[in-house]
């Protein structure tokens, strides 16, 4: 699964983009500097998330929307069209 596909997942399943995830993580304090941990179980008791999608969000959380290049193009199983994540949601995301 893609790291776009993990986060178009997330909003299938909360209602919520990636965006507002963003805002609501910085909103109770969590940054660049926040260990994973918090985050992780934040995103599993409000929101019932895996660990693998929570790690997706943890990602745009604090390292913000950039991924590595390895992965875009890739035939890797996290294979990615950019280097950017879309974070305003699925449907506005231009083809």
């Amino acid at each position: 699964m893609s790291f776009q596909a993990y986060l178009d997942s997330i909003e299938a399943t909360t209602g919520l983009t990636p965006r507002q995830f963003v805002d609501l993580a910085h909103e109770r304090g969590f940054d660049a500097s926040t260990r994973a941990t918090p985050i992780l179980e934040w995103l599993r008791d409000d929101y019932g998330l895996g660990r693998g999608h929570a790690m997706a969000l943890v990602h745009v959380i604090t390292k913000g929307p950039g991924i590595s290049p390895k992965h875009v193009g890739s035939g890797g199983a996290h294979r990615d069209e950019s280097d950017e994540l879309w974070l305003d949601g699925a449907a506005s995301r231009p083809q």
